[in-house]
C-alpha cells in the first residue's frame, strides 16, 4: 500500500460518520423480550464492529427505559421493545402478542402486549441478530434516504402501555423483590397484593 493510499484512508477515518441506534424498552430485569433483544443488539454490534471500523462509521448507542406515559409520548414510543437506526424503526410493521413477563409486572387483568418481530417470513419475540445486523449495514452502505415513517404514528400513548404504567411496580424499595412478586400471588391480584410502592408504604404480600 502506498503512502498516498494510507493518507487517503486516514483522512476518511478522521471524518467518521456517525449512526445513532436507539433501544427503547419497558424493562430489562424481568421482560424476556426486552432482555433478549438487548442481548441480541449487543451481539449484532459485536458482529459488525470491524465492518464499521473500516467503513469509518461510529455508533452512538442510546438505551432508554420508558417508565411513564409522559416519557413514552416524548419518545414516540408505542410498542416494546423498539430499535431505531438513525430514527427509523427497524421493524417495518407493528405486531404484538401477549407478553407473560410484562403481564406479571403490570398485574392487569387485560394483560400486556409486547412486540413480535417479523423477519424473512418468520415471527420472533426477540429481535433476531441477523435482522439488527442487516438494518445497521443498510444504513452504512446505502445512499442517504429521505426519512419516511413506515410504522404507524400514534397521537396518544396506546392503552396497552397506559395499563402497564398504571399497574407496574416501578419502585420496589418498600416492597418485596420483583422475583418474589412473580410468585407471591396471581397476576390478577397484583394490584391489591403488591400495590405500587410509590403509593403504599408496605407490601401486601409481606
Amino acid at each position: 500500500m502506498t503512502t498516498q493510499t494510507l493518507n487517503a484512508s486516514n483522512e476518511r477515518l478522521s471524518g467518521r460518520r456517525k449512526i445513532d441506534i436507539d433501544f427503547l424498552f419497558l424493562d430489562l430485569k424481568t421482560c424476556t423480550r426486552c432482555v433478549g433483544t438487548d442481548q441480541n443488539l449487543e451481539k449484532a454490534l459485536t458482529a459488525v464492529e470491524q465492518v464499521l471500523h473500516f467503513s469509518g462509521v461510529e455508533v452512538n448507542l442510546n438505551k432508554v427505559l420508558i417508565d411513564s406515559s409522559e416519557k413514552a409520548a416524548a419518545h414516540g414510543f408505542f410498542t416494546s421493545p423498539t430499535i431505531r437506526v438513525n430514527g427509523r424503526d427497524i421493524a417495518l410493521e407493528t405486531r404484538e402478542s401477549k407478553c407473560d413477563s410484562c403481564t406479571d409486572l403490570c398485574g392487569c387483568a387485560e394483560g400486556t402486549n409486547c412486540r413480535v418481530w417479523l423477519y424473512r417470513g418468520q415471527e420472533y419475540t426477540e429481535a433476531p441478530v441477523a435482522m439488527i445486523v442487516e438494518a445497521i449495514l443498510q444504513e452504512v452502505f446505502q445512499a442517504p434516504q429521505p426519512f419516511t415513517q413506515t410504522a404507524p404514528v400514534y397521537e396518544d400513548v396506546p392503552e396497552n402501555l397506559k395499563r402497564f404504567f398504571a399497574g407496574a411496580v416501578l419502585d420496589t424499595s418498600s416492597c418485596c423483590s420483583p422475583a418474589k412478586q412473580q410468585t407471591c400471588c396471581e397476576p390478577a391480584e397484583k394490584a391489591s397484593c403488591c400495590g405500587n410502592a410509590y403509593v403504599q408504604q408496605s407490601c401486601g404480600c409481606q
